[in-house]
């Protein structure tokens, strides 16, 4: 089982829409997924540091909670740097619905992490 966390705008869960910076966002929806890839379930977590976002505090409080993957819009080199030191896997870049963002990736269409340039590009559709 991995445990998958995607940056997200609203409290929607899996119908919101990724939000695009990973620190700054007000929530987070967290993915359970099974090893054969099929989504076991998922929750929304209020982000704890939305509101006096500093650097360094997401990373330490996305590894507390036991996170594999970390997927977001947008995120600096630094904060990739500290995932991975936490051997968290992070995957930026990606825009629209967090469902589709999270089956995008589940399906090997989506990987991989470069420092937030604010372009972020790679959208995968709306919710609706």
């Amino acid at each position: 089982m991995r445990k998958i966390a995607l940056a997200a705008d609203d409290q929607l869960g899996l119908e919101g829409e990724m939000s695009m910076h990973f620190g700054r966002c007000p929530a987070y929806v967290i993915a359970m997924v099974a090893d054969d890839g099929k989504i076991a379930s998922s929750e929304v977590i209020e982000n704890p540091y939305f509101k006096q976002h500093t650097p360094g505090q997401v990373p330490r409080f996305i590894n507390s909670i036991n996170v594999n993957v970390m997927i977001a819009g947008g995120m600096g080199p630094k904060a990739i740097d500290m995932f991975n030191d936490f051997g968290i896997e992070v995957v930026t870049g990606v825009g629209g619905c967090v469902g589709n963002v999270l089956k995008a990736y589940l399906n090997g269409e989506i990987s991989g992490a470069a420092g937030c340039s604010h372009d972020h590009d790679h959208d995968h559709g709306g919710c609706n």
